[in-house]
């Protein structure tokens, strides 16, 4: 029985196996075989580290003969993800019209090799995904910031699981020329980091997507003299947890110094990044009306002041030609302010219990015409072994009612607390 994640949309069992020989070939067909060698280096590699296996690669003309055949044809229309695989006595093919597909097609092709022996079980493979984006996010600012190489293996992982976004949650941990004092305790990510790590996303399929907490979770800056004048409080605040924070947390949105420093941050970060997409968090921003922008609050309501922020960040987002992306626990809140989010906007739909009212809240975005995610989270954090089976509700609950509401995107997060 073959483990095969994610499982394929249609898979039927044929009779009989591919008996894999000593010396076979990949052959490549495609208008440009270049290509299509990344790939093929993979399944080569894995064919190799069979003792007794010694596989080349080739470009083919569609007729000569092959072992396995790796066969890019935009002619068939398929979507950009879909692939067939096929498995039979004489070898295997796989077929798509784009070179995504043809990826993910050899991803499974490589599930099944590491599941055989000397053979491959004769199978047939329709496959293509629910969620147009499938992403990870891996926070970098609580506890511990991965090394470069350690998140290029997480990549290699998640390539083969057909995950196509990549995020690193980001409060502190890049290494922006102007704030040093910021990052330099903190073993940040450089701008080279990033444009190695978005290189080798983009080879496997993977778009990285930057992320640049914007509004709320910046205690690790405001702890800093220079950058305190732009707290909404500096002296602790009440939390909706019952608890009381210490010191400052988010930016005051009626303060013209914190959309500088957002700017700022932007015109730096975001040219390491081939992503036309940022995500800037904005996300439990638990003091807003607690400080400076009390009186403001107390006339327009907490729900305005935070919208129109918001708003203000989605503006310098529009104006370097990104797609703003934000968490929508705040929003989610003042639900009759959600349809005047800009259109041009994702709303990241999170909650990490398996009773999430995802059910509940998906629609209101939907109904709004607003793009969002299903954000669910692997309740990994604040435990020693993780919380498998609230992990498994929230996820599984977060597909079905994202995909019943229309979901342009399904992302997983991965949090560091404690």
């Amino acid at each position: 029985m073959l483990s095969l994640l994610p499982f394929p949309r249609h898979l039927a069992r044929l009779p009989g196996a591919f008996q894999l020989p000593q010396s076979g070939e990949i052959g490549l067909i495609a208008a440009e075989p270049a290509a299509l060698r990344f790939m093929a280096l993979r399944l080569q590699m894995a064919l190799r580290s069979r003792p007794g296996l010694d596989w080349g690669l080739h470009a083919h003309d569609g007729a000569a003969q092959a072992a396995v055949v790796l066969r890019l044809r935009p002619e068939l229309g398929f979507e950009r993800e879909r692939y067939r695989l096929t498995i039979t006595e004489t070898g295997a093919q796989i077929v798509a019209g784009h070179l995504a597909g043809l990826f993910h097609g050899v991803s499974t092709l490589l599930q099944i090799q590491a599941q055989s022996a000397d053979s491959w079980p004769c199978l047939s493979i329709d496959d293509w995904p629910d969620f147009a984006a499938r992403g990870v996010m891996l926070d970098i600012s609580r506890d511990k910031v991965p090394t470069l190489a350690g998140v290029c293996s997480l990549v290699d992982r998640l390539a083969g699981w057909k995950i196509n976004q990549f995020q690193l949650y980001t409060e502190h941990t890049f290494a922006y020329r102007a704030h040093r004092e910021v990052w330099e305790h903190a073993s940040p990510f450089t701008g080279d980091d990033i444009l190695a790590l978005d290189a080798y996303c983009r080879e496997r399929h993977i778009e990285l997507v930057p992320n640049q907490n914007s509004f709320g979770h910046l205690h690790r800056w405001l702890e800093h003299p220079r950058y305190r004048p732009l707290a909404e409080v500096t002296d602790g605040y009440d939390t909706p947890w019952g608890t009381r924070g210490a010191g400052s947390f988010s930016l005051c949105p009626g303060d013209p110094g914190s959309l500088d420093l957002v700017r700022g941050w932007y015109d730096e970060l975001l040219p390491h990044f081939s992503s036309r997409m940022i995500n800037v968090g904005c996300d439990e921003t638990v003091d807003l009306g607690q400080g400076r922008s009390r009186a403001e609050v107390e006339a327009r309501g907490v729900g305005r002041v935070y919208l129109d922020f918001l708003r203000k960040i989605q503006g310098e987002v529009k104006a370097r030609g990104r797609v703003m992306q934000f968490w929508g626990d705040i929003i989610i809140e003042h639900p009759e302010l959600i349809p005047e989010l800009p259109r041009d906007v994702i709303a990241l739909e999170w909650g990490y219990e398996a009773e999430h009212p995802f059910a509940d809240h998906c629609p209101r975005f939907a109904a709004a015409g607003i793009p969002f995610y299903v954000c669910p989270g692997t309740s990994a954090w604040n435990a020693i072994a993780g919380r498998t089976a609230n992990a498994v509700g929230n996820l599984r609950s977060a597909a079905l009612n994202g995909l019943a509401s229309g979901a342009a995107g399904y992302l997983i997060t991965d949090w560091g607390d404690n």
